[in-house]
């Protein structure tokens, strides 16, 4: 019995002598796994690591060529709009100056200026030439509308100088016309006027018809003189009622008789005259009646003893006028 639990414990011994390596043996397996796990695990982010920076790496490579796609379009936008502009400026040159771009560029340089020099200029140029502004493309179009108008309102300005010229003449040829019919007139009228007043008065009386402003015959005034003997008046306004009315007749056919009109009606003319005057009044009027017919009003017997016919007008019945013809011819026959 006891031999048996010494062997029992000699093999439970053993088994745990054996369990006690299996244990070591397998934390030794433990450490060895764990160890190549870590490795792996340091593979893994070393791989990782450098699949970051290969992914980092080609991002940027990415962006770099988006970044060289973007600057190659620009350079050929860049690139189109200098042969729009070239294209342009070959358009222009050969319109406005009839040159051919490819002839100057062929051509060699003929001019001693410098490079800088040219270029200087050409930047003045250009600086005067933006601050000039935009050109503006309805320019032309405003232009040729406004040279129409001008050339219009030209147009119009050389018709009225042309008229103006053409009335200053004819205004010039009617003021020619005028002052000499004037003239002409007042010589007439000045010679009757003085024949008129010395039968009127006596032939030892004077008168006369003054120019006030002879360079000025369109506007100037006529001044009556009239210098019965013994007396000097410096107006006529200073002569008697019946001289003053004498004179005025006398005027009046002095007038009459540059041209003689078919009739003359005259009202209450020799009121202010004394019998003499009347006499020398109806005098006038017979001599001046061949060929006229004169209409006299008035109230002077005389006057009307000179007549050949004398209309009488009554009035019989109160508001009521009667006309009362006489006929001296018919009497006298």
């Amino acid at each position: 019995m006891l031999f048996r639990s010494k062997a029992a414990i000699i093999e439970s011994n053993t088994e745990l002598a054996q369990l006690e390596q299996d244990v070591v043996n397998l934390l030794k397996s433990k450490d060895e796994e764990e160890l190549k796990l870590n490795e792996a695990d340091q593979a893994y982010y070393n791989l990782r690591n450098n699949l970051q920076e290969k992914e980092s790496a080609l991002r940027m490579q990415i962006k770099s060529k988006e970044l060289i796609d973007q600057l190659i379009n620009e350079i050929k936008d860049k690139l189109n709009n200098l042969k729009l502009q070239l294209s342009g400026m070959k358009e222009r040159l050969n319109v406005e100056f009839k040159v051919e771009l490819e002839e100057i560029l062929d051509e060699g340089r003929t001019t001693e200026i410098s490079l800088e020099e040219l270029q200087a200029s050409a930047d003045r140029m250009k600086k005067r030439l933006e601050n000039m502004g935009e050109v503006n493309p309805t320019a032309i179009e405003a232009y040729t509308e406004m040279k129409k108008r001008y050339d219009f309102i030209l147009e119009q300005k050389n018709d009225l100088v042309t008229a103006k010229e053409s009335l200053i003449l004819t205004i010039q040829e009617v003021e020619a016309t005028a002052n000499k019919a004037f003239l002409e007139t007042y010589h007439q009228a000045r010679e009757n006027f003085q024949k008129v007043f010395k039968a009127l008065f006596t032939d030892e009386d004077s008168c006369d018809l003054i120019l006030v402003d002879p360079e000025n015959l369109a506007e100037t005034a006529v001044e009556i003189v009239a210098r019965p003997k013994g007396k000097k008046p410096s107006s006529i306004s200073q002569l008697s009622g019946g001289e003053r009315t004498l004179t005025a007749t006398a005027m009046l056919f002095a007038i009459y008789l540059i041209k003689p009109a078919p009739f003359c009606i005259l009202d209450e003319v020799d009121a202010p005259l004394d019998d003499a005057n009347v006499g020398k009044f109806t005098q006038m009027i017979q001599k001046f009646s061949d060929n006229s017919q004169f209409i006299i009003v008035t109230h002077n017997k005389q006057t009307m003893s000179a007549v050949d016919v004398i209309y009488g007008v009554t009035m019989q019945e109160a508001g009521v006028s009667k006309l009362v013809p006489v006929d001296f011819r018919s009497l006298s026959n």
